[in-house]
């Protein structure tokens, strides 16, 4: 188990220690996640993926019609709402 201390400044940051981002392999700019249970504090690193890695994650519900056709009824239902006066 790593363990470490840092001291909160008066801006409420925290540094983590450079062998806690080694560790768990914290970058600049990536996110963590702060859980309060009772009295104890637990941050996640939270993991950013590529979008290409989610690519089939879901089920598609129907096949996909073509940007020509969604650009068209689209613009149908756009045409429509200034017709009926609606912004």
């Amino acid at each position: 188990m790593n363990t470490d201390v840092s001291t909160v400044t008066t801006k409420g940051q925290v540094t983590i220690p450079k062998a806690i981002r080694d560790a768990l392999n914290i970058r600049e700019r990536d996110q963590l996640l702060f859980v309060v249970e009772g009295d104890r504090l637990i941050v996640f690193p939270i993991r950013s993926r590529p979008l290409r890695e989610l690519y089939g994650a879901l089920p598609a519900t129907r096949p996909y019609p073509g940007h020509d056709r969604i650009r068209k009824e689209v613009g149908r239902q756009i045409g429509e709402r200034l017709a009926r006066g609606e912004d």
